[in-house]
C-alpha cells in the first residue's frame, strides 16, 4: 500500500516528524569571527544592489578574464557608495562579478532574496570544525546558502575553470556540480592586512526533510573512514567510503538520467584536471512505524529515527513505492528523491561494495558532487608520488585526474543501482 493510502484508511502506519538539529554555531556579538561576517555581509549587499546592465545569459570572452575584479573601500564613516558601518574600515574584492550575476540568474536565484538569506538581520552559522583544507564553512539562517573560505590556489582555479564552469551549467541544468553564485575577498585594513577569500555556494541540505545519515564517497579507500566510536557518530557526522553500508536503488528513469548526469560531470572536471571530488549523499529515512517492524533495528545505528523505526519493506510493497514527492518540494536530479536503501554487509576490508543483505529501507536521496575546485598540481604529484611507496596507488585520493574520474564512476556505478 501507498504511505498515504495506508493513513488515510486509519491503519497502525504513524508519520513522525523529528526535531530537526541544526548544525553550526550562531556567530553573535562577541564571536572572533562576527566583524568578519559584518564586513561579508556589507560587500555582498553592495555587489548585488549596486545597478548592472540588462543582463543576457550570452557572455563575452572578457567578462571571464582573470583581471575583472573590482576593489571597493567600506570606511567606517561611509562613502558614496557605501554605507556608514559599526566595524573597521575594510577592502572589499569581487571577481568576475558579471559572470556571477549571470549564474544567479541562470539558477533562478532571485537578488532580494539572495540578499535577505545572507545579508538580512539573522546572523551566519560557522560550522564547528574546519575542512581537511583549513577552509571555514558558513550557513545562512535559512539554510539556502554555504559560504566557504578558500586558499589563494583554490580562487585561481575557479577563476581558471570558469568558462567551462559556465557552459556546463548552462548546457546541463541538472548537473550535479556545486553550484556557485559569488566569488569575493575581505581585505582588513590596519597592521594584519589579513585578506580572506571566500565563495558562495549552494547548500546540498536545503530541506525541512531531516537527514539522518551522511556519505561523502570519492571511491578512494586510503583513510576513507571516519574515526568516532559508534556512539558519537549522529545525523552531522559525515561518514565515508568504508563507513557505506547501503546500496541505493534508483527507478529506471531516475537511474538512467542519473549515469548519464554523472558522466556528464565526470568528464568535465576530468578535462578540467580536477581530481579529489566527492559525491555528498543525504539519506532521510521515512518516519513511519509498523507491529511489523518492532524488531527492526533503526537502519541509522543509533536511534536517529527518534523513537520511530524505518520500515523494512516488504516484497510485496517494492514496485509500489511512492517516486515522486506528494506535499512536498518539487523531485529534480539529486533533490528529494525517493529510491529505497539496501542493506549491506563487508565481508573484509577489500570489499568495495558491501553485499546486499536484501533489508530494504523506503528513502528519500539528497546528492550531489563537491570539493570540485582541487586540480591536480604539483603538491598533489608530490603527495601520489609519496603515498604510492607506502600504499597501494590505486587505493589513495591523490590520483590523476583520468584515473581519478574513472575510479570515482566505477565506485559510484556500484553503489547506485537500477531498482528492479
Amino acid at each position: 500500500l501507498h504511505l498515504e493510502d495506508s493513513v488515510a484508511r486509519g491503519s497502525s502506519l504513524q508519520l513522525k516528524k523529528p526535531p530537526t538539529r541544526r548544525q553550526g554555531q550562531t556567530i553573535s556579538r562577541g564571536h572572533k569571527n562576527f566583524e568578519l561576517m559584518l564586513n561579508l555581509q556589507l560587500g555582498i549587499r553592495h555587489s548585488v544592489g549596486r545597478p548592472g546592465p540588462a543582463l543576457s545569459l550570452d557572455l563575452k570572452t572578457s567578462a571571464f578574464d582573470p583581471r575583472e575584479k573590482f576593489w571597493t573601500r567600506f570606511p567606517p564613516e561611509g562613502s558614496k557608495h557605501t554605507p556608514p558601518h559599526p566595524s573597521s574600515e575594510f577592502k572589499w574584492k569581487d571577481y568576475c562579478p558579471l559572470v556571477f550575476r549571470t549564474l544567479r540568474k541562470l539558477f533562478d536565484i532571485d537578488a532580494a532574496d539572495y540578499m535577505l538569506s545572507i545579508c538580512g538581520d539573522d546572523a551566519l552559522r560557522e560550522l564547528s570544525s574546519p575542512g581537511k583544507s583549513g577552509s571555514f564553512f558558513y550557513l545562512t539562517n535559512d539554510d539556502k546558502y554555504m559560504i566557504k573560505t578558500m586558499k589563494k590556489a583554490e580562487v585561481k582555479v575557479l577563476i581558471r575553470m570558469l568558462p567551462a564552469y559556465y557552459n556546463h551549467v548552462r548546457s546541463f541544468k541538472d548537473t550535479l556540480v556545486t553550484k556557485f553564485f559569488g566569488l569575493h575577498c575581505v581585505k582588513l585594513t590596519g597592521s594584519t592586512q589579513k585578506k580572506v577569500r571566500f565563495v558562495v555556494m549552494g547548500n546540498l541540505f536545503c530541506t525541512d526533510t531531516a537527514i539522518h545519515r551522511r556519505f561523502d564517497l570519492k571511491g578512494s579507500f586510503q583513510g576513507r573512514t571516519t574515526a568516532k566510536p559508534e556512539a558519537e557518530i549522529d545525523s552531522t557526522t559525515t561518514l565515508k567510503d568504508l563507513d557505506l553500508n547501503y546500496i541505493f536503488r534508483l527507478q529506471k528513469l531516475w537511474f538512467k538520467e542519473f549515469c548519464s548526469q554523472v558522466d556528464r560531470d565526470c568528464d568535465f572536471l576530468e578535462n578540467e584536471r580536477i581530481m579529489d571530488y566527492s559525491l555528498l549523499i543525504g539519506l532521510h529515512f521515512r518516519e513511519v512505524s509498523t507491529p511489523h517492524t518492532s524488531g527492526v533495528s533503526s537502519p541509522t545505528g543509533n536511534g536517529d529515527c527518534e523513537n520511530g523505526e524505518a520500515p523494512r519493506l516488504s516484497e510485496d510493497s517494492n514496485d509500489q513505492l511512492v517516486i515522486n514527492s506528494t506535499r512536498q518540494s518539487p523531485v529534480s536530479l539529486g533533490i528529494n528523491m525517493a529510491a529505497r536503501a539496501e542493506k549491506t554487509v563487508r565481508k573484509n576490508d577489500c570489499q568495495v561494495v558491501g553485499e546486499p543483505t536484501g533489508v530494504m529501507y523506503d528513502v528519500i536521496l539528497f546528492f550531489g558532487i563537491i570539493d570540485i575546485l582541487q586540480d591536480y598540481d604539483i603538491s598533489k604529484k608530490l603527495e601520489h608520488a609519496y603515498k604510492s611507496m607506502q600504499y597501494d596507488p590505486t587505493s589513495i585520493s591523490a590520483v590523476d585526474p583520468k584515473l581519478y574520474s574513472k575510479r570515482f564512476r566505477d565506485f559510484i556505478f556500484k553503489v547506485f543501482i537500477e531498482d528492479t
